[in-house]
C-alpha cells in the first residue's frame, strides 16, 4: 500500500469517525446554565469586533450580558461594537479602563492590531481575556474560543467524503487580518493536503477573503470559475457569509446545488441555503456556550475568584506565548441533523429559516405548524 492511498484511507477514516462524534454531541446540546461566582462589584468591558455577521449583536452581546449578570448580578457590563475598525477598537479599550474596567474581553477586529489594547492593559495592570479571534504577538491572559483547526478539519473532511475522485476544489477562505482564519485553513489543509498531494483531488484555486465580505467572496468564486471554465467540483468556504458569495457565483454558471459548499457559523441565512440544497454543511458553533465561559472567565478574573472547574482545558499558542485557553467543540450540521442541532438547541426556529423557496420543502411544510 502506498503512502498516498494510506493517507486518503486515513482522512476517509477520519471524516467518519468525525461525523459520528459530532452527531452524538450534536443531542447533547443545551443552553449554558446560569453560575454564580461572585457578588463583588466589578466593571467587565465586552469588545466586539464588526456587524459583518449577525452573530455578534444577536448572539455573543445578550449571551454575555445574560451569563455575566448571572455569574455576578453586580457587575457593571461595558459593551461596545468597533465596526470593522482596529483603531476604533483600541479607542473603546482605552475608555473602558477609564471608566473603571477590571477586565477587558475583546474579540480583535484585527488579531495582530489586538496586541496594542493587550500591551496598553497590561501597562494599566489590566487583564485582557482573548475573545472568539485569537489576539496574536502579545501576551493576553487567556483566551476562549472554539477549536478553530476542528472546524476546519470538519470543512475539509466533508469536501473529502462527498467530492469524486480527481474532482477540483475551490478553496474561499477567511479574512487575512483574522487568525482565526488561517486556522481554518491550516485545519482543512490537515484533511485535503494528502488528498491534493496524492491527486486524489485538486486544489484548484484558494485565496483569502477581506473583512469576510459575502461580496469579495462573491468576486473571488466568479473569478475562480472563469479561470477554471467552471470546472470546479467542490466549494470549501470558510464561514456563511463567504459561502454565499460563493453560492451567488455558482448559481450564476448553473452550478448551485450540484457541487458541495462548505460553511460555518449555522446563520439563519446558511441554514435556509441548506435546506434549499444550495449548501452543503456549517460548522456549528454553539455561540452561547462561548460567550457563558467567556463571562464566567472574566468575572472569575475581575473578582479574583478561581474559575469554574475544568473551565480552562488547554493552551493556545499565540507567536509569543501559550495561552491558557477554553476550546470548546464544534458540530457538522447538515440537512439531516439540522433539527437535532440548531432547531433542538434553541439557536433558531423554523420560521427564522423557513423563508423563500425553502419555505416550500418537505422538510419546512413539516414543521410549518
Amino acid at each position: 500500500m502506498t503512502i498516498a492511498f494510506r493517507s486518503i484511507l486515513a482522512a476517509s477514516a477520519l471524516a467518519a469517525a468525525a461525523f459520528g462524534v459530532q452527531t452524538a454531541h450534536a443531542q447533547a446540546i443545551a443552553q449554558p446554565k446560569p453560575v454564580r461566582i461572585s457578588t463583588k462589584k466589578t466593571t467587565i468591558a465586552f469588545l466586539l469586533p464588526e456587524n459583518s455577521s449577525p452573530r455578534y449583536e444577536q448572539v455573543d452581546r445578550p449571551w454575555f450580558i445574560k451569563m455575566a449578570k448571572a455569574a455576578d448580578p453586580n457587575a457593571k457590563l461595558i459593551v461596545s461594537n468597533a465596526n470593522s475598525s482596529p483603531d476604533t477598537q483600541l479607542n473603546q479599550a482605552q475608555s473602558a479602563i477609564s471608566n473603571g474596567a477590571d477586565v477587558l474581553v475583546v474579540d480583535p477586529v484585527d488579531g495582530k492590531a489586538g496586541a496594542a489594547i493587550v500591551n496598553y492593559a497590561a501597562r494599566n495592570h489590566i487583564k485582557v481575556i482573548s475573545y472568539d479571534r485569537l489576539i496574536q504577538d502579545s501576551k493576553p491572559d487567556y483566551y476562549v474560543s472554539f477549536d478553530n483547526v476542528k472546524v476546519g478539519e470538519l470543512q475539509g473532511q466533508y469536501i473529502a467524503a462527498h467530492t469524486k475522485a480527481g474532482g477540483h476544489v475551490m478553496m474561499i477562505n477567511g479574512a487575512p487580518t483574522d487568525p482565526n482564519a488561517f486556522d481554518f485553513r491550516r485545519g482543512a489543509m490537515n484533511v485535503l493536503g494528502p488528498l491534493f498531494k496524492s491527486g486524489k483531488l485538486h486544489l484548484a484555486y484558494t485565496v483569502m477573503t477581506p473583512d469576510w465580505s459575502a461580496q469579495n467572496a462573491f468576486t473571488e468564486s466568479q473569478q475562480a470559475l472563469t479561470r477554471l471554465h467552471n470546472k470546479v467540483n467542490a466549494v470549501l468556504a470558510a464561514n456563511d457569509t463567504t459561502g454565499a458569495g460563493a453560492i451567488r457565483a455558482l448559481q450564476a454558471v448553473g452550478l448551485a446545488g450540484k457541487v458541495p459548499v462548505t460553511g460555518q457559523d449555522a446563520t439563519n441565512g446558511g441554514l435556509t441555503y441548506i435546506l434549499e440544497g444550495l449548501q452543503s454543511m456549517t460548522v456549528f458553533k454553539y455561540v452561547p456556550d462561548e460567550a457563558a465561559a467567556a463571562a464566567q472567565l472574566a468575572v472569575a478574573v475581575a473578582t479574583h475568584t478561581k474559575p469554574p472547574a475544568g473551565l480552562l482545558n488547554g493552551k493556545t499558542n499565540n507567536k509569543m506565548i501559550d495561552v491558557p485557553s477554553v476550546l470548546l467543540t464544534p458540530v457538522v450540521v447538515t440537512k439531516k441533523n439540522l433539527a437535532a442541532t440548531v432547531i433542538k438547541s434553541g439557536y433558531t426556529t423554523w420560521k427564522a429559516i423557513c423563508v423563500g423557496p425553502a419555505a416550500d420543502g418537505a422538510i419546512c411544510k413539516t414543521h410549518s405548524g
